[in-house]
């Protein structure tokens, strides 16, 4: 979709850092980083992980051109070797990732990255805002889709997105939060997501009556005929006059398919609809909403009784209003010298910023009777959690509480994804990547899922990784 070279897309101090390490030798040690985040948005439980086919193509895609090391050359701070560097630069590193479409919770890696210092720590910003930016959207959407209880909710924010790629964007990672469709219409044609829509007040205005303008849209679109009724009002215009329409359209042979109601008490309004459309013997044609809806209007409708097929959500979805920030972090994790991997931590005053150390991988732990998800585990990268054994792990908030868990299934969630710098993973289909979705959801338990107050999952470390970072925290070596 995007055919722009963003390898300058970068923090300068990423080229800094790197020039840095060049000088002083050290540009081809070899680094692990993890990205993670430290809390969900919304106060929830968890986030759903998306970004990654769009972190793919930019490392698939990294090069400088000329113009790049000219301009690097002329802010006088870059040494010439740090440039040719550049000038002949190919990505080398391991990339491990979670599937996008995962559930995933904070703490746990996202993304690993192993390879020179210089290149692991220059995809720091390329890696964060396309995981931070859809991850964000994916997981708002994701909560709109639960409070919408099966009825097909679909993303119209492109007008209110951050510029042209949180529209795009922000339509995939919403598609992959659930959403039926979208009324970005350049995202139908990248990304095959099923573009919607049906007509603004400025249709209806343009006629000399409200009338007149539904006839002209039916007579054009009779199969698939979407009549915005709150131009005027609603009630007293415009649904009779929806009516009359559709009842002419039937005597042609066509079945309108619905009213849009964008301003007013929904709820009130959209039972009043009902019962007149219904009357009208038009039980086919459904309602659907739009106007500033998030997850929690849409449940406070629903438990109104509201009669609303489907929902239109904009603004509050592709740009999160609620909470517009997904706070994933990127930290180096080890180095490795002669083949020796040495652990690194951050320590901080602030315990919530405290890192797990050394090069990690995350296990899943899945009940065998229910299917359900029981706990998350880090383990150093070449420990097995073997499950034919019980297995005992820490309550993440009461740290003094332990629970065995037994009759379950351990999975890696870290899959690779570039080996010595070449992809060796083949992204789903975006609809592929929706249903796995829906489907690892469907493992997580209802209470973790709550908006309010959601029951705390376990992040558990291993006993060996806990002890090492225990150690490192005690020893204070930084």
């Amino acid at each position: 979709m995007d055919e722009r070279n963003l390898t300058m897309l970068v923090d300068f101090y990423e080229l800094t850092m790197g020039n840095g390490f060049l000088e002083n030798g050290c540009g081809e040690e070899i680094a692990y980083f993890d990205m993670f985040y430290r809390k969900a948005p919304d106060d929830a439980a968890y986030a759903i992980a998306a970004g990654l086919e769009q972190v793919i193509a930019y490392l698939n895609n990294l090069s400088f051109t000329d113009e790049d090391i000219a301009y690097l050359r002329g802010k006088g701070m870059f040494c010439e070797a740090f440039l040719d560097y550049l000038r002949n630069f190919r990505f080398a590193c391991d990339v491990w990732a979670v599937p996008e479409g995962t559930p995933v919770f904070p703490g746990e890696p996202i993304l690993t990255v192993r390879g020179p210092a210089i290149q692991a720590q220059f995809i720091e910003t390329m890696v964060l805002l396309s995981i931070n930016h859809q991850s964000l959207i994916a997981t708002k959407a994701n909560r709109i889709v639960t409070a919408a209880q099966g009825r097909p909710v679909m993303e119209f924010g492109s007008r209110r997105a951050q510029g042209y790629d949180g529209a795009v964007y922000g339509a995939r990672a919403a598609y992959i939060g659930g959403v039926a469709g979208t009324a970005c219409t350049i995202a139908d044609r990248a990304f095959r997501i099923p573009a919607l829509g049906t007509m603004a007040h400025s249709f209806v205005q343009l006629y000399d009556t409200e009338l007149d303008a539904f006839r002209a849209y039916a007579k054009i679109y009779p199969d698939d005929c979407t009549l915005l009724v709150d131009t005027y009002s609603v009630l007293h215009s415009g649904i009779p006059n929806a009516i009359t329409v559709f009842k002419e359209l039937e005597a042609e042979g066509h079945r309108g398919k619905g009213i849009r109601i964008d301003s007013g008490d929904m709820a009130y309004l959209s039972k009043k609809a009902r019962k007149m459309l219904d009357a009208a013997g038009l039980e086919y044609v459904g309602i659907v909403a739009s106007n500033s809806l998030d997850e929690y209007i849409i449940r406070d409708l629903i438990m109104q009784g509201a009669q609303i097929n489907s929902f239109g959500v904009g603004e509050r979805l592709v740009t999160s209003k609620s909470e517009p920030v997904f706070g994933g972090v990127y930290k180096l994790a080890a180095v490795e010298k002669d083949g020796v991997i040495i652990p690194k931590i951050k320590i901080s005053e602030n315990a919530v910023k405290v890192t797990n150390p050394s090069f990690k991988t995350v296990w899943r732990l899945f009940d065998n009777e229910s299917g359900k998800a029981l706990a998350d585990v880090l383990t150093m990268y070449d420990e097995n959690i073997d499950d034919s054994k019980p297995y005992e792990i820490f309550d993440p908030i009461h740290t003094y509480k332990r629970k065995t868990v037994t009759n379950f299934t351990a999975k890696r969630l870290l899959v690779p994804v570039f080996e010595k710098g070449k992809c060796i993973y083949e992204s789903p289909s975006l609809p592929d990547i929706q249903r796995y979705c829906k489907a690892q959801l469907e493992t997580i338990w209802e209470e973790v899922k709550r908006f309010e107050n959601p029951q705390t999952y376990f992040v558990d470390l291993s006993q060996r990784l806990w002890e090492l970072k225990y150690t490192m925290l005690k020893n204070n070596k930084m």
